[in-house]
């Protein structure tokens, strides 16, 4: 019996090549792209689960409520960490992570203390003993109960210990930061490399112990900078636990408020709440909250976006199939009629179709891993990731055979059904002859396939909009031709005379110092300000406090709308202050030139006001904003001459050379750093469009077989209407009206279908387009074209076919 129906399968592929061909391909294109999309989505889910206990470990954030917006922060005070281990039995360790660039984290350069030459590296950050405890981090060389208890101790990565200390144990040698050679760090010890799927990605550890940041930092409830991390003990109920932290901004939060005199003490417990995060939903959930030092993370929106498109896809595909299956009724039918004829009974037919089935989604499946093994490489560029079909686990050779089964069943489980319910009689009396084209199940399936085909395609034009919109929006500044010089403050008390050295060059137009650039990433410090005398009286606007120096709104190319710059020659400029229209707004000023602001430490007279300008994310508002006069020497801005860039370049590489000669020469042009800021978004869109012309290719082979069975049961009917003078345009217009319809009605239903969906994923943009009518028109017309092009062909080749051939047997 078995061999019986292989026989009749092959027989029945080979004697519809092309149909079958196009079954099979649209089938494992569908798969492979499903194949691609679920390895995204696994390597994203993947993140943290390797951690240790990660099911017992949280993260901690503030949620913050103020003046009718919600706002959330990792930020911690330093004694929170403590405190909430002595307070709370249910927490069995707790650990600090302190990854502020303003107080030294990110990329430093640094060397070896028996060397001189220097080396930039990333991923520096500031943390405690507790944190290597709390998440278990490996440590191959050195105490892992002591690494980082000491002071100016640092724990490296594998990586960086075999990069500069081959052959060597270097545990306890000493490392020279920002060349600070009268401070260096001792190593207490080697680290195993974070994997790529871990959201912490840092290779130094620098020692919390004895570090205080600011007057009395590690004890003061009021200054916040930690991130906190919380081992629980078995059996712990987070949410119980998440609820009891409401004491900690009772007990210890409202106190340290209401003794700054601080008006929003009294009602801080409406306003400010703890929550947890679990370690392993950090790198997908933490959209929203803010969080220093620039650390790159997902976002579970793309994964569920990613999956409804891989089900979509897989759909379409399935779909496909189906329409073929059941398009094929006629050629068939008389095959099912006699062998029922003949004693087959319903069962076995069922049997034979799915078995078909099951064939066809093996071929389909084994050319989709082939399809999906090539097409990886590009996949991977596009997603910037390492991603790899899991052959080496026992799961995947397993999923695919389930796979294989269960859609080869689901699939074919209609046309099994469908085909196998011919009677004879009507079969052999010729009454289905015409049921190809009578399937008002197929022409809702086919409305299906071209309504996720407009989604798509709706989806894909708005989501570019969007993005060319963030990218080409002007932003208060000039980003175009600003060259951004790196790790500069190892120039210590030379940087004044390296600028004046890079201002006499002939290809530079201005030179700032400040690290204070208008990019993610660049050095942020939040402060409270207030009119001068209100600060126990109004609640804190909350804003940035940035050191810039007389130079770098030229450099930057912002617009001063109201009052000066600030001015070397002016001592009291040293404690003036240059704020952004929002500041002012916020804070009531109507004539800001002249008033007094302080952020609780100092005073300062307003000069000038700068035109609002984004310094973070579209997606964000404006924060206020105050400038103070001085020097953030992290960083050195240039603004370059148009058209002189290389030799530009290379003539602050030789003015580079000369002041630090033992130290690489790095920089970055701002634009593209600003448009780094966007990359996951547009490789997400280059991906989505892609997968959007899949679904349509996927679509448009289904519409093509489709059409030329619909074409091949009207061969007779066409060559009569040939025969008395039909035209061309009159048989297109026959074959394509009815595809036309089902097109209009899926193009009725994707429309309210993506303005709802487009409106609520615009809506998480601050500056954003508008929904326009052109693009759902622009859709309409693509699938309407798309749909005529297919049936076109087949109804070139049927007009113009002699009418002899299709008369024959009559």
């Amino acid at each position: 019996m078995l061999s019986n129906f292989l026989k009749l399968t092959w027989r029945n592929l080979a004697k519809h090549k092309t149909h079958s061909s196009i079954t099979i391909c649209g089938f494992a294109v569908g798969i492979a792209a499903c194949l691609l999309i679920s390895l995204f989505i696994r390597d994203e889910l993947s993140y943290d689960r390797h951690t240790p206990d990660g099911e017992r470990i949280y993260r901690f954030y503030v949620e913050y409520h103020y003046q009718g917006n919600v706002y959330w922060s990792t930020s911690f005070p330093s004694p929170f960490a403590q405190t909430i281990l002595n307070e709370y039995p249910e927490i069995e360790k707790v650990g600090r992570l302190f990854p502020v660039p303003l107080f030294g984290a990110g990329d430093r350069f640094f060397r070896r203390a028996d060397q001189n030459q220097n080396f930039f590296e990333e991923g520096f950050v500031w943390a405690d003993q507790g944190l290597i405890d709390t998440l278990q981090i490996p440590i191959v060389q050195g105490d892992p109960r002591k690494a980082l208890s000491d002071p100016r101790s640092i724990v490296i990565s594998k990586k960086i210990a075999d990069k500069y200390f081959p052959s060597e144990d270097p545990v306890g040698k000493l490392l020279v930061v920002n060349n600070n050679a009268e401070q260096p760090y001792r190593i207490g010890g080697v680290m195993a490399d974070f994997p790529q799927n871990s959201h912490l990605q840092y290779n130094f550890f620098m020692s919390l112990a004895g570090t205080p940041f600011g007057q009395r930092e590690t004890t003061r409830w009021t200054q916040s900078n930690h991130n906190t991390y919380a081992l629980l003990k078995e059996g712990v109920d987070s949410v119980a636990l998440q609820e009891k932290l409401k004491n900690v901004i009772r007990n210890h939060y409202k106190p340290a408020f209401e003794a700054e005199g601080s008006v929003v003490a009294k009602d801080i417990e409406e306003m400010v709440f703890i929550k947890m995060l679990p370690v392993r939903d950090i790198h997908l959930k933490s959209v929203g909250i803010l969080e220093p030092g620039g650390q790159t993370r997902g976002d579970i929106r793309f994964v569920w976006l990613f999956g409804m498109a891989a089900v979509g896809i897989f759909l379409i595909a399935c779909v496909n199939f189906i329409n073929l299956s059941t398009a094929k009724s006629a050629n068939r039918a008389k095959e099912v009629g006699l062998r029922k004829v003949v004693g087959s009974n319903r069962a076995l037919l069922i049997q034979q179709f799915l078995g078909e089935s099951l064939i066809i989604s093996a071929f389909s499946f084994a050319l989709a891993v082939v399809m999906a093994e090539l097409f990886l490489p590009v996949f991977n560029h596009l997603l910037n990731k390492d991603l790899s079909l899991p052959w080496m686990t026992w799961q995947f050779p397993l999923l695919l055979l389930v796979a294989i089964l269960v859609v080869g069943f689901l699939a074919g489980l209609f046309p099994a059904f469908y085909l196998s319910s011919f009677k004879p009689i009507s079969v052999l009396r010729g009454s289905l002859s015409m049921g190809s084209r009578s399937g008002s199940i197929r022409s809702v399936l086919v409305v299906f396939q071209f309504s996720a085909c407009i989604l798509l395609i709706i989806g894909t034009i708005f989501v570019y909009r969007q993005q060319q919109y963030i990218l080409s929006k002007p932003l208060g500044y000039d980003r175009e031709q600003v060259v951004m010089i790196e790790g500069t403050n190892v120039l210590g008390q030379q940087i004044q005379s390296f600028k004046q050295e890079l201002r006499k060059l002939s290809g530079v137009e201005s030179v700032s110092i400040s690290d204070y650039v208008p990019i993610a990433g660049g050095t942020r410090n939040g402060n409270g300000f207030w009119k001068e005398g209100r600060s126990t009286l109004d609640p804190a606007v909350n804003g940035q406090r940035w050191i810039i120096d007389e130079d770098y709104i030229q450099t930057m190319g912002m617009r001063l709308v109201e009052g000066r710059n600030f001015s070397v020659e002016i001592q009291s400029d040293r404690q003036a202050a240059i704020i952004n229209r929002r500041m002012a707004e916020k804070l009531g000023l109507s004539n800001p030139v002249g008033s007094r602001i302080t952020n609780g430490f100092a005073v300062n007279e307003v000069i000038g006001v700068v035109e609002d300008f984004n310094f973070d994310s579209l997606t964000s508002e404006i924060f206020p904003l105050c400038m103070n006069f001085g020097y953030a020497s992290r960083i050195v801005n240039l603004r370059l001459v148009a058209g002189q860039h290389q030799q530009t370049l290379d003539s602050v590489q030789s003015v580079w050379a000369q002041f630090v000669p033992n130290q690489e020469f790095r920089y970055n042009f701002l634009d593209e750093s600003y448009a780094a800021m966007y990359e996951n978004v547009r490789r997400m869109l280059s991906i989505l469009t892609w997968f959007s012309v899949l679904a349509i290719v996927i679509a448009c082979l289904g519409l093509f077989a489709l059409s030329a069975f619909m074409t091949e049961q009207r061969s007779k009917e066409i060559s009569v209407r040939r025969v008395i003078g039909a035209s061309f345009a009159s048989i297109l217009q026959m074959l394509s009206l009815s595809f036309l319809r089902l097109v209009f009605i899926s193009f009725m239903i994707a429309v309210p279908f993506s303005w709802y969906l487009l409106e609520n994923w615009l809506n998480t943009y601050e500056y954003r387009i508008n929904l326009r009518w052109d693009v759902f028109i622009y859709a309409g017309m693509i699938a309407c074209g798309v749909a005529i092009l297919t049936v076109s062909y087949h109804a070139f080749r049927a007009a113009h076919r002699n009418p002899v051939h299709g008369l024959r047997s009559e």
